[in-house]
C-alpha cells in the first residue's frame, strides 16, 4: 500500500522499527513497538504494554493527540463491515469508564481484520 491507499482511508502496516524510533519519547522503559498501522494522516500502535492511537489534527497535522489505553482497560470491541451501498468499515472499540467508543473508519475491509487480528491478539 502506498500513498494513494493511505488518502483513500485505507490502513496500511507501518513498520514497527520506524514507529518505535519516532516515538521513543512516548514509550516507557521495556516498552517496545510489536505492530502498527497507519491510516491516512492517524496512527495506531500496539505495543507490548498498551495501545497508543495518534490523532493527528489541522491542517498541518502538527498538533496530535496521544490517546494510550492499557490493554486491559479495553472491555470490547467490534468491526462492521462494508456493505454494497456504505463502502466504510468502521473499528469501534469500548474502554473501561466510557460511555462512547473510541471509533475508526476505514475504507478496505481487508485492512481492517488486520487490525482487529492485532487488536484480538493482545486483548483476548
Amino acid at each position: 500500500m502506498g500513498l494513494f491507499d493511505s488518502l483513500m482511508g485505507n490502513a496500511s502496516e507501518a513498520d514497527p522499527k520506524k514507529v518505535e524510533e519516532e516515538m521513543r519519547e512516548w514509550l516507557t522503559a521495556g516498552e517496545q513497538v510489536e505492530s502498527a498501522f497507519k491510516l491516512y494522516r492517524d496512527l495506531m500502535v500496539f505495543t507490548n504494554k498498551r495501545l497508543i492511537m495518534l490523532d493527528k489534527q489541522g491542517v498541518t497535522g502538527k498538533k496530535v493527540e496521544y490517546h494510550t489505553v492499557p490493554y486491559r482497560s479495553i472491555t470490547h470491541y467490534s468491526v462492521e463491515t462494508a456493505g454494497t451501498f456504505d463502502l466504510d468499515s468502521e473499528l469501534k472499540i469500548w474502554v473501561s469508564s466510557t460511555a462512547e467508543p473510541v471509533s475508526k473508519t476505514f475504507r478496505n475491509d481487508d485492512n481492517i481484520f488486520d487490525v482487529q487480528r492485532a487488536l484480538s491478539k493482545y486483548v483476548l
